[in-house]
């Protein structure tokens, strides 16, 4: 195990991360010392990395559609106008702890909403957070908790609830290829097996809101929106902001929020992201929203604003390829296998903590899964885990990662709205904290889940 490419390659790429090496740079890096490791030589290593290139292009072009359909929205003042709505209630109230709450309370719904009610991940993000971030400097709050608090919507919805994502993550990928490596799911519930985890994860918030992040943090009071972009002045900027909100056109509001609803619908029936984006997109040009003279800029300034997302989930795909080829991660688990003499608790938390390592370097709970379920589904039926036990260790094993790795769209969507105005990194403020306050009590209550079900 200690020589495992795989291993070391996650670990190079972390560790290069948070030295503040770039993290396309980290995967790339990390990437070629998997490949080069496990004897694949440098072809076929950067074969393998060209060919998970091609598998994540669809992602990157959606996301470059989903920035310029952001940035659509923002050009109508439909964003402005709420953030204008919520400054207006801050001057009211003061920095009233209801309202900071309330907007804690309406961020985590909308998150969990983005997951299962209304399926659209992180698209709400660059559309919702850039706007308000005014109003949270006004209130001092720290973006590292705002950070947490989407992640959390992000992954314990898809992890719990077997509905939207929640349904492809829980049935058509973790029961479907758990049934197929030899365990009856028909009579298994995915909540049951799911709950404690996900009680893992509320604690995780619960220590984010209450102790982490309780104090005041203080942000440089930089505009973001049209109408005061040269305003560095808080008062300058709160006043230009709503006086913004005040003067948006009614029809013009009314246009964003029929492109939103086009674009929720097109993404549902069609399950695209790029379709969706390009929907909605399409009705901003054609009532003139977005002028034509202007679509060029407002296109651009879009695939600016997600294009490093896009370039990580490119290099992610990559990587993720190189890992596949080297056939370590089976070697992995059997070199753990022959740490566990039988031992179950033992057993539960090194596949546990092999979820957690696979799933940091691949950056996606969903591509995971399926590599874990053919490898841990022998082994818990040998060791004698319950089925319910076995679902709950792969969900877990799965899932662990997905916050914390600065390859993972849960933490590299925060970032996008958070960092608008550079002053929140991807790094310090958005992995490590939610590395922190989800991946060890998720790696706790999993394996809790593990010895009680």
């Amino acid at each position: 195990m200690a020589i495992n490419a795989v291993l070391l390659a996650v670990i190079i790429m972390l560790g290069l991360s948070l030295s503040r090496v770039h993290v396309v740079l980290s995967l790339l890096i990390g990437a070629l010392a998997g490949g080069l490791l496990a004897g694949l030589g440098i072809t076929d290593t950067l074969n393998a990395f060209q060919e998970g290139i091609r598998n994540g292009a669809e992602i990157a072009l959606s996301y470059a559609l989903l920035g310029a359909f952001a940035v659509a929205i923002a050009h109508s003042g439909l964003p402005q106008s709420l953030a204008g709505a919520v400054i207006k209630r801050i001057d009211a109230a003061g920095t009233s702890g209801m309202i900071k709450y309330m907007l804690f309370a309406g961020l985590i719904t909308m998150s969990c909403f983005s997951q299962n009610l209304i399926p659209i991940h992180i698209a709400f993000i660059p559309l919702l957070v850039p706007p308000l971030l005014l109003a949270f400097n006004r209130m001092q709050i720290d973006r590292r908790l705002i950070a947490c608090l989407i992640t959390f919507g992000l992954v314990t919805t898809y992890m719990f609830i077997p509905y939207g994502f929640g349904d492809i993550y829980l049935n058509q990928i973790m029961l479907k290829n758990v049934g197929e490596a030899g365990i009856d799911v028909a009579n298994i519930s995915v909540v049951q097996a799911m709950a404690i985890p996900a009680l893992g994860m509320l604690i995780g918030l619960l220590v984010a809101v209450f102790i982490s992040y309780r104090k005041p943090r203080a942000y440089q009071q930089i505009a973001i929106d049209q109408q005061a972009h040269d305003a560095v002045v808080e008062g300058d900027a709160l006043s230009k902001t709503a006086a913004g909100a005040q003067s948006q056109s009614k029809l013009k509001t009314l246009v964003a929020l029929a492109a939103i609803v086009t674009a929720f619908v097109v993404q549902l029936y069609t399950d695209s992201l790029l379709l969706g984006s390009m929907f909605g997109f399409g009705v901003f040009m054609a009532t003139g929203v977005v002028k034509w003279r202007d679509a060029d800029s407002v296109f651009n300034d879009g695939i600016k604003l997600m294009a490093m997302i896009g370039f990580i989930m490119i290099t992610a795909q990559g990587f993720a390829e190189v890992m596949k080829a080297t056939e370590q991660i089976q070697p992995l688990v059997d070199g753990a296998a022959s740490l566990f003499a039988g031992n179950k608790a033992m057993a539960a938390f090194i596949m546990l903590l092999i979820g957690l390592i696979v799933t940091m370097g691949i950056g996606s709970s969903f591509s995971t899964i399926p590599i874990l379920a053919a490898i841990y589904v022998p082994l818990c039926i040998s060791l004698g885990f319950s089925p319910l036990a076995t679902v709950a260790i792969i969900g877990t094993a799965g899932a662990l990662g997905d916050a914390g790795s600065p390859a993972s769209d849960s933490t590299l969507g925060p970032t996008s709205g958070l960092n608008i105005d550079g002053q929140h990194d991807h790094i310090k403020d958005s992995v490590i904290p939610t590395f922190l306050h989800y991946n060890i009590p998720l790696l706790a209550f999993g394996w809790i889940a593990a010895m009680v079900l």
